[in-house]
């Protein structure tokens, strides 16, 4: 008989070998924990319970110890994604069902109930990819024989959904909405300027500090990401430069004269972060949210997002004739793949320029049409191909160019 307490994978498990039969359990709580639940087995199993069956876990009860893990091992965003699918979709569902219990059905249910309350086929795509990940990790942990929420795509169809379009603002919005943000909301005029001269993320834009600025060489470094208060890489994994125009690096010079004054009255230093707070901390993005939808109702434009801001800036840069791959190197994107799915549209011209290089450079713009003539004085048969490719009737015809069946048959 053994019963045996290890720490594997984030957690403590009992391992049970008993006359041939073997059993895995995971245990939550602490060392001390498992190691009571390991001797009430033990006394069980002296006593001749042979039938000893250890209660399943929850999807809900695992779930947390696989969050407690992955916190340490995966970016914020993807921890932060993974959560809001679980608290929001996954656990209302199936938070209370055996883990072991879960079958494909539970599976396509869960999708069939996402669809039903209306929401996107790449939001509930999300939800099963966070499915399919935790219950992988149960596999490998030996909980499940295998994923069942594995190769369900053809259940995601999207069906009537359409296409999210991008909201950029055209030049003279952006122009009204940086003019209103002056004036009605100057605390807040330089994060919104700096939005729409760089491209950045909110998050990169609430994560920016003093040191990540050249302004020597009109550029900035971004360097860190932040969500849910915790720094992490920009969404790409690597840092990136990006180019600052001559008025939002003025702008930015007199907001970090005009922050120094401030604290130094103040008696102390001044805060690392470019974008911060009265009190000196990072922007909460929920403030973000709200004051800029107040700056949009103020300015008389359209309700759109703040990643719209980021979207009118590579829109801009396109439609005064920069390269889509310097526009890739600014927003930061993996592959310029990405920067031409997303904004490759909005090239001007760009299929018009492209099919005019094709014309016989002798062509001139305004050069008329005229048509032959077709009457039958005109047209000399003898040297004309008739419309199949195959020479004029005055010569045998090629049966292989008539038909190529009619060829191996003759």
């Amino acid at each position: 008989m053994g019963v045996k307490v290890r720490f594997y994978r984030g957690a403590w498990w009992i391992f049970i070998n008993h006359r041939g039969r073997r059993k895995s359990k995971r245990i939550g709580g602490d060392r001390a924990t498992a190691l009571r639940a390991a001797k009430a087995i033990r006394e069980r199993l002296v006593r001749g319970d042979l039938d000893l069956e250890l209660p399943q876990d929850t999807l809900g009860n695992y779930a947390d110890q696989w969050l407690a893990v992955a916190r340490g091992n995966l970016k914020a965003s993807t921890v932060s994604f993974y959560e809001a699918n679980l608290d929001r979709y996954i656990r209302p569902a199936l938070g209370e069902r055996p883990l072991a219990s879960l079958g494909r059905d539970d599976c396509r249910q869960l999708i069939a109930s996402c669809r039903s309350k209306g929401l996107r086929t790449a939001t509930v795509r999300g939800i099963l990819r966070t499915v399919s990940t935790l219950l992988s990790e149960a596999v490998e942990d030996g909980l499940l024989a295998a994923n069942p929420a594995l190769r369900l795509g053809r259940y995601l169809q999207a069906g009537d959904d359409e296409s999210r379009e991008i909201q950029p603002l055209t030049r003279d919005e952006a122009r009204t909405l940086l003019a209103t943000a002056s004036q009605h909301f100057p605390l807040w005029y330089p994060l919104f300027l700096g939005a729409l001269r760089t491209g950045m993320r909110l998050g990169e834009l609430r994560a920016l500090q003093w040191p990540d600025l050249d302004f020597a060489g009109r550029f900035l470094t971004v360097r860190r990401n932040l969500v849910r208060g915790i720094l992490t890489t920009p969404k790409s994994r690597k840092r990136r430069q990006v180019d600052m125009s001559t008025q939002l690096t003025e702008v930015l010079k007199s907001l970090r004269r005009h922050e120094h004054e401030r604290w130094l009255k103040k008696g102390q230093d001044a805060p690392a972060w470019v974008f911060a707070s009265t009190a000196g901390t990072a922007l909460d993005p929920a403030n973000i949210r709200h004051l800029f939808h107040r700056v949009l109702r103020k300015a008389g434009l359209r309700r759109i997002r703040f990643h719209d801001l980021r979207h009118t800036y590579a829109s801009l840069l396109i439609q005064q004739g920069e390269s889509l791959a310097y526009v890739k190197e600014q927003l930061g994107h993996s592959s310029i793949s990405v920067t031409v799915d997303v904004y490759g549209h909005l090239v001007p011209g760009g299929n018009r320029a492209a099919v005019d290089r094709l014309d016989d450079e002798r062509a001139h713009p305004d050069a008329s049409y005229t048509h032959p003539a077709t009457d039958s004085e005109n047209l000399d048969d003898g040297k004309l191909l008739e419309g199949n490719g195959e020479p004029p009737r005055t010569r045998t015809g090629n049966p292989q160019i008539k038909s190529l069946l009619l060829c191996q048959l003759s």
